[in-house]
């Protein structure tokens, strides 16, 4: 059965994004499932929409482009179109802003972080691969 809305457990969440919000502008992704350790939220864009641009003090981003098409404009004058699959990592201090276009509406979901990863700590459970399917690095 797929998960249309927020499901929780003991350590666990499960949601759809239209179980978050509906119309357009941001899902709440981080307040929805609980998430603690990073900052994540999905935005819902229309067709020709751009955002101001921002910057963050010192969160690094990454944006992903679950649907649509969407143009981000760095601060040094550069823009980049991405489709869906599409990713751009942000330093925090950096000028961004987003369009959609795309002829229907754009979602991507960016996540936002500081002091760096913690490393590749996962434990096999049960003595399965902890790493993923076979033949995945």
């Amino acid at each position: 059965m797929i998960v249309n809305e927020v499901v929780t457990g003991d350590g666990w969440a499960v949601a759809n994004l239209e179980a978050l919000g509906e119309g357009y502008g941001f899902r709440k992704i981080r307040r929805g499932l609980d998430v603690k350790a990073f900052g994540v939220n999905a935005i819902v864009m229309p067709p020709g929409y751009e955002t101001n641009g921002h910057y963050h003090d010192e969160q690094e981003e990454l944006y992903f482009v679950h649907r649509g098409r969407i143009a981000i404009a760095f601060g040094d004058g550069t823009t980049h179109e991405l489709g869906a699959g599409g990713l751009a990592r942000v330093d925090a201090a950096v000028v961004r802003s987003i369009k959609n276009v795309g002829e229907g509406d754009a979602v991507y979901v960016i996540v936002g972080g500081k002091d760096g990863y913690v490393g590749r700590d996962g434990r096999p459970a049960d003595g399965a691969s902890a790493d993923g399917p076979p033949g995945v690095a």
